[in-house]
C-alpha cells in the first residue's frame, strides 16, 4: 500500500510543468522531493493531493486511483500542507486546529476532538497560541498552526490503510529551531506508520530527515535515493548549478553538503 504517481504529467494552462514521471511514497518513510525552483515539486505535490488532475497517467491511493476516493475517506487518509494557507476569519489557533477534525466528525465526538487539537498545536509547539486569533500570529506561528490543523486531521489512523502527508515547502517562513521541530514531527509520524512527502529547498536539512530523495529538474524525476547515493557533487551541480563539497559525518544520519560557488556554465 502506497501514494504513487505512475506516469503522470500535471499541465497549468498550456505549459507541462510536470512530468512524465513516476514516483512512490511509501508508509514508514520520509521522502524529500528537492531540486531547483520550477522544477515541478509542488506541482507534483499537487498531482498527489488531488489539487491538480493529471492529463496523462494516474495517481493511486493504496491502489485505488486518487480521484475514485469519496471525499470524506480520502481526507482520512490524505492530508496536506501547502506553502501558504489564508484565513481571514478571527478563529482562534485552537479553533484552526479543530478543523482538522472534520472529516471524523462522527467519531469521539466534540471533546474527543478538542483532545486531539490540543495535542496537535502541542507536538508543533504551538499550544501557548491556543487562544490568540490567527490572523494575529506571525507567519512561522500561521504554519505550525496550520501543520496542527493537518495533524489533527491525520491522528486518528484509519480502520484499515495507512496515513499520508504531504508538505510542501514547511520550513520556508520558520525560525531554524522550528525547521528541526517540524521535520522532527514528521520522522515521528513516519516512525508511527504514515508516509510523508516533503518539499524542501535545503538540502542538508533533506538529507538529515529524510529516507529517501527525489531530485527533480525541469519537471522530471532525475535520480531516487538515500541522500547519501543521491547528493553527490556531478548531480548537484548539474541540476542546482552549484559547486559543493559532500562530507561524510558519522554523528549524522546523512552527508553534509557544503556550497562552494556557482557552477560555471555548461560550454
Amino acid at each position: 500500500m502506497s501514494l504513487e504517481a505512475r506516469g503522470i504529467e500535471v499541465w497549468r494552462g498550456r505549459g507541462r510543468v510536470a512530468g512524465p514521471l513516476s514516483l512512490e511514497v511509501r508508509p514508514g518513510e520520509v521522502l524529500a522531493a528537492v531540486g531547483p525552483n520550477g522544477a515541478g515539486k509542488s506541482s507534483l505535490l499537487a498531482a498527489l493531493s488531488g489539487e491538480l488532475r493529471c492529463k496523462s497517467g494516474d495517481v493511486f491511493l493504496e491502489g485505488r486511483p486518487l480521484h475514485q476516493w469519496p471525499d470524506v475517506e480520502r481526507a482520512q487518509r490524505l492530508g496536506v500542507l501547502p506553502q501558504e494557507s489564508s484565513l481571514g476569519f478571527g478563529f482562534t489557533a485552537l479553533e484552526v486546529a479543530v478543523l482538522g477534525r472534520t472529516p471524523h466528525a462522527r467519531r469521539g465526538g466534540e471533546q474527543s476532538d478538542l483532545e486531539i487539537a490540543r495535542a496537535a498545536l502541542d507536538a508543533t509547539d504551538t499550544q501557548h497560541l491556543a487562544s490568540r486569533a490567527y490572523t494575529t500570529l506571525s507567519g512561522g506561528e500561521r504554519q505550525r498552526v496550520q501543520l496542527a490543523r493537518v495533524l489533527a486531521q491525520l491522528w486518528t489512523p484509519p480502520s484499515h490503510g495507512h496515513r499520508y502527508l504531504l508538505l510542501d515547502e514547511p520550513t520556508a517562513s520558520l525560525d531554524l529551531s522550528h525547521q528541526h521541530l517540524v521535520l522532527e514531527r514528521a520522522r515521528a509520524f513516519s516512525r508511527e506508520g504514515g508516509a510523508v512527502l516533503a518539499v524542501l529547498h535545503d538540502l542538508n536539512l533533506a538529507a538529515r530527515y529524510a529516507d529517501r530523495l527525489a531530485v527533480l529538474d525541469q519537471g522530471r524525476c532525475v535520480e531516487t535515493g538515500t541522500p547519501s547515493s543521491v547528493l553527490t557533487p556531478g548531480l548537484i551541480a548539474s541540476t542546482f548549478g552549484l559547486q559543493v563539497e559532500v562530507l561524510s559525518r558519522p554523528d549524522l544520519p546523512g552527508p553534509l553538503v557544503i556550497p562552494l560557488g556557482r557552477a560555471p556554465a555548461p560550454p
